[in-house]
């Protein structure tokens, strides 16, 4: 009987320490993830407008600011979808 309480007690193979660390790197490098996503989209938002703004009429121009608004918008969607079915997935595992 002693056996058994002691092992239960001090047992850390319900949950070992690199998992916890683990888990604990995947949050941190989620968080920089979102944090460093944010103002990232919104400087190629700015940088895209900008770029239509100041175009002078060249197509060509337009054609790529619209490209970048674009293209940093689904991006920034994306990271933010991900960010959810993470979210998710952690919230079912747990």
């Amino acid at each position: 009987m002693f056996i058994l309480v002691f092992f239960n007690k001090y047992s850390y193979a319900a949950y070992p320490t690199l998992v916890s660390k683990l888990q604990k790197a995947f949050d941190s490098i989620q968080s920089w993830l979102l944090a460093l996503a944010t103002p990232a989209a919104g400087i190629s938002i700015a940088t895209g407008a900008f770029m239509k703004k100041f175009s002078f009429g060249d197509d060509e121009k337009i054609r790529t600011g619209k490209k970048l608004i674009r293209t940093a918008l689904f991006s920034y969607v994306f990271v933010l979808l991900l960010k959810l079915i993470l979210t998710t997935i952690s919230n079912l595992l747990s």
